[in-house]
C-alpha cells in the first residue's frame, strides 16, 4: 500500500460517524461516499449469521477483496490515508487486522445510556431513501439481491411491531434474534452496546499499543481541538491551528446526557446494571 489504513472503532451512536467527517476534511484524507461499507466487509461471508466473525473467517479470497476496496478509496480521491468506519467491525476486529495487518485503530467510546437512547431512535427511525441509495452503490452485485429481501423483510417487520422497530438495525449479535423474542428493545440495544464495546476493549487489550489510541466522546465534544490533536498526531498528520478549528467548529456538546433523558429513569435504572461492566471497557481490560 502507498497508503495508510485508520480505521475507526465503535460501537453504535458512539461518535464514529462524528470523528470520521471531521478527519476525511483535512487533504489527503478520505473515505467511502457513504455512511459505512458493512456490505464489503460482508462480502464472501454473506450467510455468516452474524456481525461476530471470528479471525480465521478472512480467508484469501476476502482479504484480496476488501483491499482492493480501500485500494478504490486511495485511487479515486489521491489519499494518503484511508479513514473507514463500520460500527459492526467492533465485534470482529481481529478479523479486520487479518484483513488490514497494516492498520492503526482509533477506539471511541461513549456513555453506554447516551449511547442506547440514541441507538432506540434509529431502531425506530422512517425510512431514509437517499441515505440507503448511498449506502446501496456498494453492495456487491453478486450480493444484492439477498441484501434487498432482508432490507425489505426488516421494513415490513416495522408495520407489524409492537414496539414500532425495523426487525434488524446496527451490528448483528450471534444471539440477536434470541434477545429481540425475550427482551424489550432498550434492553437489547444495551447488550448490543456492551458486546461491541467489551469485544473491542478485549481486541486492543493484547494489540501493541501503538497501533490504536483511546478517545472518549465525552472528552472529544467538550475539548475538540485538543482532542483533535491527539488524533492528527498518532494517525501521522499535521495541520495548522486554524485548519484544526475550522475542522471542528460543528463539533458540540448538546448531546451530552440526551439519550439518558429519552430514556426516562425507570429505564435508566433497569439499564444500568446491563452496561455497567462496559462504562470503563479499557480499565476492565488492562
Amino acid at each position: 500500500m502507498n497508503y495508510s489504513p485508520l480505521i475507526i472503532i465503535g460501537a453504535p451512536r458512539s461518535g464514529t460517524n462524528m470523528l470520521r467527517d471531521v478527519l476525511t476534511q483535512f487533504p489527503g484524507v478520505a473515505t467511502w461516499p457513504c455512511d459505512e461499507i458493512n456490505y464489503i466487509w460482508r462480502h464472501g461471508n454473506l450467510r455468516y449469521p452474524s456481525d461476530e466473525f471470528p479471525a480465521d473467517r478472512a480467508r484469501p479470497d476476502v482479504r484480496r477483496y476488501i483491499r482492493r476496496q480501500f485500494d478504490w478509496v486511495a485511487r479515486r480521491y489521491g489519499a494518503d490515508v484511508v479513514v473507514e468506519k463500520t460500527c459492526a467491525n467492533s465485534l470482529r476486529v481481529p478479523f479486520v487486522d487479518r484483513v488490514v495487518p497494516e492498520a492503526r485503530y482509533v477506539f471511541i467510546h461513549r456513555d453506554g445510556l447516551d449511547a442506547v437512547g440514541s441507538a432506540m431512535a434509529r431502531w425506530k427511525a422512517p425510512l431514509d431513501i437517499p441515505y440507503l441509495a448511498c449506502k446501496a452503490r456498494f453492495v456487491p452485485a453478486t450480493d444484492l439481491p439477498w441484501y434487498a429481501a432482508r432490507y425489505f423483510g426488516s421494513r415490513i417487520h416495522r408495520l407489524f411491531s409492537r414496539e414500532g422497530r425495523v426487525g434488524l438495525w446496527g451490528p448483528q449479535l450471534d444471539d440477536m434474534d434470541e434477545l429481540l423474542a425475550e427482551r424489550p428493545l432498550d434492553e437489547v440495544c444495551a447488550l448490543q452496546w456492551r458486546r461491541c464495546v467489551e469485544a473491542s476493549a478485549e481486541a486492543f487489550a493484547s494489540m501493541p499499543a501503538e497501533r490504536w489510541l483511546d478517545v472518549s466522546y465525552e472528552d472529544f465534544v467538550r475539548e475538540p481541538e485538543r482532542e483533535l490533536g491527539r488524533v492528527l498526531d498518532f494517525a501521522g498528520l499535521s495541520a495548522e491551528d486554524e485548519a484544526r478549528r475550522a475542522a471542528v467548529a460543528g463539533v458540540s456538546s448538546a448531546s451530552l446526557g440526551k439519550g439518558r433523558a429519552a430514556l426516562g429513569d425507570e429505564a435508566v435504572g433497569r439499564l444500568e446494571p446491563l452496561v455497567a461492566g462496559a462504562m470503563n471497557p479499557l480499565e476492565k481490560e488492562s
